[in-house]
């Protein structure tokens, strides 16, 4: 290895670290690697009256920190989650849309404030325990799409940047990213994401990392295990309403004429399309989804699994991360876990599925590959 390559593997990198094993290990192979690594906890917004459990998650972060030998920040972004994730999510879901907070959490505050700042500090890169993969290649190529609701134009960047799936499909976070761009590409590391979750664990013993147990972190990204009815109610007045069933697919006009009444809601805002549990509907033979909301009515409609599908959907907002002619065919993931499904997505943003698809709900990602890569994505209308 000569001299240039050596500088250029060694750089000064800022990784996030949220106490997770993850990001822990991302740290200690960064730091075997040579770089010169800086850990930094991001602390959040956290809402009056729950479990506060950023504190222990940052103690976390610190003894691995220390445990790796690399300095160790942390950094107040409570007042950015506020505004950019959690006032976000509360509009939405008065709106009567699903929000997605953990998009909107990596848009805006990992690869918004934290690459910011890190970058005004000095650093080369920042990094972080994601479970995906990043490759860089052909410099100087024209980013192209002629899709009237994207955010990219007709121009040339300095290099091509794939985001792939992680090798550990089970674990995969790539639905996470699709709003990421090529600038922001050019400056994050992802040290994870040819590993297999049981690997990390194992190297996190080996490394002799104090979290190397820790249970993965469940629940909205910035606020943890959260009871989410209840957390929207301080926001969002309860307002009775009724639940009327409906022998009928989503994509067709509703007429609630047709319908039979089957019980009562107490805030329509609290219920999303596809919801199956938390319904108080009278017994009868079920299960029972949520398929459409009338806000104007404060009426719940709900059918069986076989009216809770659609055949298409419409697509805003659109980030293309890879050069994008359309119309074209893209396999299609509309909800994280949710299979991958074939789909035509064409100029006008209209997506139209192969074969009907499950809970297509307002508000949430649909994100598109293609041979594992991941090409960009949108919010569903």
């Amino acid at each position: 290895m000569n001299k240039k390559d050596r500088s250029e593997r060694k750089r000064r990198v800022y990784i996030a670290m949220s106490g997770g094993v993850d990001s822990s290990v991302a740290a200690a192979l960064l730091k075997k690697q040579g770089h010169g690594v800086v850990g930094v906890f991001m602390k959040p917004w956290q809402p009056k009256g729950t479990i506060c459990l950023w504190e222990k998650d940052r103690e976390d972060a610190l003894r691995a920190a220390a445990v790796i030998g690399i300095p160790f920040k942390t950094w107040d972004f409570s007042r950015e989650y506020k505004k950019s994730v959690t006032d976000y999510m509360i509009r939405e879901y008065k709106a009567g849309r699903t929000p997605n907070p953990d998009v909107m959490c990596n848009k805006e505050i990992k690869f918004g404030s934290f690459l910011k700042k890190a970058l005004k500090e000095g650093a080369d890169h920042i990094a972080t325990g994601h479970y995906v993969r990043l490759r860089r290649h052909n410099p100087n190529i024209r980013m192209n799409t002629n899709a009237p609701n994207s955010r990219h134009s007709d121009k040339f960047i300095d290099s091509h940047y794939e985001l792939m799936q992680a090798k550990d499909k089970n674990k995969d976070q790539s639905y996470f990213l699709w709003t990421l761009t090529p600038e922001q590409l050019k400056y994050c590391l992802f040290p994870i994401g040819d590993y297999l979750k049981p690997d990390v664990r194992k190297l996190a013993k080996k490394f002799g990392l104090p979290n190397h147990a820790k249970k993965d972190s469940q629940g909205v990204c910035f606020i943890g295990p959260l009871d989410m009815k209840e957390f929207l109610k301080k926001y969002i007045k309860p307002k009775k309403g009724k639940i009327i069933y409906l022998p009928i697919r989503t994509n067709r006009p509703i007429d609630n004429r047709a319908g039979k009444m089957m019980g009562s809601h107490d805030g329509i805002y609290y219920y999303t399309i596809g919801q199956r549990h938390g319904l108080d509907i009278k017994a009868g033979a079920g299960p029972y989804y949520v398929i459409g909301k009338d806000i104007k009515n404060n009426i719940i409609y709900v059918g069986d699994d076989a009216s809770a599908i659609s055949d298409s959907a419409k697509i805003s907002d659109i980030n293309w991360i890879s050069p994008v002619n359309l119309p074209a065919k893209f396999d299609v993931r509309v909800r994280y876990r949710a299979p991958l499904h074939k789909a035509m997505l064409s100029k006008d943003g209209k997506l139209k599925f192969s074969k009907p698809e499950r809970a297509v709900t307002s508000g949430q990602s649909a994100v598109f590959y293609s041979r594992g890569q991941l090409i960009g994505g949108g919010i569903i209308l």
